[in-house]
C-alpha cells in the first residue's frame, strides 16, 4: 500500500478514536462506575402487604428507611430505641407510611403495598422529606395548612426547610469551590446547573479556587464522610445538600454518574440543579415533574419547573 493511501486511513482512524474518547468523557463521568448501580433495589420487596400488627423479619429496615427521610422518630415517643430496631409493625410505623403515601400521591392506607415499595426503592436525594416534624410536600392537603392535628404544616406543591432559612440580600453573589481532587469532567455540568439557577433568580455564582473561603463547598464522597449523614448502599442516595447558609453539597461518589440521558446513569447536571435548590432554601416538592421532586431515575434529565421558580419567588419575596 502506498504512503499516500496509508496517511488518510491513519488520519481517519485517529479521528474516530478522538471522537469516541470525547463521547465517553461526556456520557460517563470518571467518578462513576456504570456497573455500580445502587444496591437499594429490592431491599423491602419481601415485606409486600405488611400492615399494622404484623411481625416480619426485615421490618426494622423499613423503619430505618422512614427514619432516614424524616417520617419516623421513636425518640419522640419512647425512651428506648427498641421499637426502632425490632420487626414489629406498630401504630407509629403505620402513621409514617400513611404520611409517605400522602406525600407521593399514593393511596394512604398505611399498608406497604406494591406501589409504595416501588417508590421507596427509587434512587433519590438524601435530604429528608420531613425535617423536625415539618413537611410541606402535600399539595393535595393544602386545606390542612397549619392544622396542628395533622402533626405537620403544609402548603401547596413546593416546600421550604423549617423556619424557611434563606440567604440575605447581601449574599446574592455566592462563590463555590470543588474539593481538591474533584475530576474536571464533573465540574462543567455542575457549573451549568449554577448558570441555570442564576438565569432564573437574582443569584450570581462564581467559581473560586479557595475551597475554605467559598460560600458553597462541593465534593464527591463515599459512605461515612464526616457529616453524620453517610452515603450507604442501602437507600440509593444520590446526593445531599444543606439549607442556607451552610453551603455544603455532597455527591455520592459510588453512584453511576453521567451527563445527559444515558441508560443506567444518573445525570449529574440534573442532580446538581436539585441540590442547588436545597442550597437556596427549597425543600422537596410533591409535583413529580418538578426539579425538587425527591426521586430521580437513571437515564432521566430535568430542568427547572414552574413550581421550582415559584418556590424561590415565594421564599425570597420576588
Amino acid at each position: 500500500m502506498s504512503t499516500s493511501k496509508v496517511l488518510p486511513l491513519f488520519s481517519f482512524i485517529s479521528l474516530i478514536i478522538v471522537l469516541f474518547s470525547l463521547l465517553t468523557r461526556y456520557s460517563v463521568l470518571a467518578h462513576s462506575n456504570s456497573e455500580q448501580i445502587s444496591h437499594s433495589f429490592g431491599f423491602i420487596d419481601h415485606l409486600k402487604g405488611c400492615h399494622k400488627g404484623d411481625k416480619v423479619r426485615g421490618i426494622h429496615e423499613l423503619k430505618k428507611y422512614l427514619e432516614t427521610f424524616g417520617y419516623l422518630n421513636y425518640n419522640n415517643y419512647f425512651k428506648s430505641q427498641t421499637h426502632a430496631t425490632n420487626d414489629d409493625f406498630d401504630e407509629l410505623l403505620e402513621f409514617a407510611i400513611k404520611t409517605y403515601q400522602l406525600n407521593y400521591h399514593l393511596k394512604s392506607t398505611g399498608v406497604l403495598d406494591e406501589k409504595t415499595i416501588v417508590m421507596m426503592e427509587k434512587p433519590r436525594c438524601g435530604v429528608a422529606d420531613i425535617i423536625n416534624g415539618t413537611t410541606r410536600m402535600r399539595s393535595s392537603q393544602s386545606g390542612q395548612q397549619n392544622n396542628e392535628s395533622s402533626h405537620f404544616h403544609t402548603v401547596a406543591h413546593y416546600g421550604f426547610f423549617k423556619s424557611s432559612p434563606k440567604w440575605p440580600a447581601s449574599k446574592f453573589n455566592l462563590t463555590y469551590a470543588f474539593l481538591q481532587g474533584t475530576r474536571d469532567d464533573a465540574k462543567d455540568p455542575i457549573a451549568r446547573a449554577f448558570h441555570t439557577w442564576a438565569a432564573n433568580t437574582p443569584f450570581k455564582f462564581s467559581q473560586t479556587q479557595d475551597y475554605n473561603a467559598a460560600d458553597i463547598k462541593i465534593g464527591f464522597y463515599s459512605g461515612d464522610h464526616g457529616d453524620r449523614v453517610p452515603f450507604g448502599s442501602l437507600y440509593g442516595a444520590l446526593a445531599h445538600a444543606y439549607p442556607p447558609s451552610d453551603g455544603r453539597l455532597h455527591f455520592n461518589a459510588d453512584q453511576a454518574w453521567g451527563v445527559g440521558a444515558n441508560k443506567g446513569l444518573y445525570d449529574l447536571e440534573t442532580t446538581a440543579l436539585h441540590e442547588i435548590g436545597h442550597l437556596l432554601g427549597l425543600g422537596h416538592s410533591s409535583v413529580e415533574d418538578a426539579l425538587m421532586y425527591a426521586t430521580l431515575p437513571a437515564g432521566v434529565t430535568k430542568g427547572l419547573h414552574g413550581d421550582d421558580i415559584q418556590g424561590i419567588k415565594d421564599l425570597y419575596d420576588l
